[in-house]
């Protein structure tokens, strides 16, 4: 190696090590700030470092609060409810016609398993404590005729809908585009290093106030439901992603000996009959990763690694699923690097 090559490489090596210094030092100057509150019938936490230790939390709020005018079925004025109780709406607000766009390819991929036109079936049976083990077979067809998300019309200034009683429900997507939505003020105010938890649909950039990358836990099936026995399935280490949870272990049913997430199949109008109890999704965009995360419920664990594999979607996954009476986990080739051992 020449004198002239030699240098250029002690060069670089010196500018690399320099840079790196650099980085750690600002971020090591840089305050942990902390923005937390109730939002979509849940709460939010939003984590981030700032030099000039700026409190974004009233923006943060504000902001939340215009997203639930907008899409928060339990808000009699919002715009999706007067959607639902109407025929069609003209956008006011700048959050509609995103997550229809999104919802609209989401459908096609997942071939019918992701509709937020389900609504009707979801409210005919129930959630919670009120959800129901069995409706008539005539009330689920009836019913039926008005999930089909093809029934919607809309572009970037309206929405329609071609059969009166068709009524949406963003209620499996909203969380991780609100989620997206909080990113992208931060990303405006200049902000690297964040988690934003949105109901635990949650993105991750940079590295916390350790200078760590972020870690997030994925709860444990047969926790208790009190917050203070819950224990923790894995852990991830999650760098510039995002990532989304779907399924409520608590929110089953019990047929013929075995446990089924009270997921309702927008295709089939009813509660899934397979036994993946929980799926976490990682992916660029957290609305992305909440969305397929509910497709993997619908279709259980081996339809849904077909999808991935049949379109070649930029998704990482970790199931959690009963076997044999045992709870079994199913990580992706991807997502097993971001397991904390």
């Amino acid at each position: 190696m020449s004198n002239s090559t030699k240098n250029a490489v002690y060069g670089l090596a010196l500018l690399t090590l320099m840079l790196a210094v650099y980085v750690y030092r600002n971020v090591n100057q840089m305050q942990l700030m902390k923005a937390e509150g109730k939002t979509m019938g849940t709460t939010y936490t939003v984590k981030y470092l700032d030099a000039n230790a700026q409190d974004y939390g009233k923006e943060i709020d504000s902001i939340l609060v215009k997203f639930n005018e907008c899409l928060s079925t339990y808000i009699p004025t919002s715009e999706i409810s007067v959607f639902n109780a109407g025929n069609e709406i003209s956008f006011k607000l700048p959050f509609f016609y995103p997550v229809l766009q999104a919802s609209k390819e989401i459908h096609r991929v997942s071939e019918g398993a992701f509709d937020p036109t389900v609504m009707p079936l979801v409210k005919s049976w129930g959630f919670g404590p009120s959800k129901k083990d069995s409706i008539p077979q005539q009330k689920v067809d009836s019913l039926l005729k008005f999930v089909d998300f093809n029934l919607l019309t809309f572009d970037e200034k309206k929405l329609s809908k071609s059969k009166a009683g068709v009524q949406i429900d963003f209620n499996a997507i909203a969380q991780g585009y609100a989620t997206d939505v909080i990113e992208e003020f931060l990303r405006s105010k200049g902000i690297e290093n964040y988690m934003i938890d949105i109901g635990k649909e949650i993105i991750c950039r940079g590295v916390n106030e350790k200078q760590e990358i972020w870690k997030i836990g994925i709860e444990n099936p047969k926790s208790e439901e009190n917050e203070e026995n819950q224990s923790i399935q894995a852990i991830l280490q999650v760098k510039n992603k995002a990532i989304a949870t779907s399924g409520n272990y608590r929110n089953f049913y019990v047929k013929d000996g075995k446990r089924y997430a009270h997921t309702i199949n927008p295709k089939s109008g009813y509660p899934v009959q397979h036994s993946l109890l929980s799926a976490t999704v990682i992916a660029d965009k957290c609305m992305t990763a909440d969305a397929y995360a509910t497709v993997c419920m619908v279709l259980g664990k081996e339809k849904a690694l077909e999808m991935i594999a049949k379109h070649k979607l930029n998704l990482e996954v970790f199931f959690v699923y009963e076997e044999d009476g045992k709870i079994k986990t199913y990580a992706s080739a991807g997502l097993e690097k971001m397991l904390v051992k």
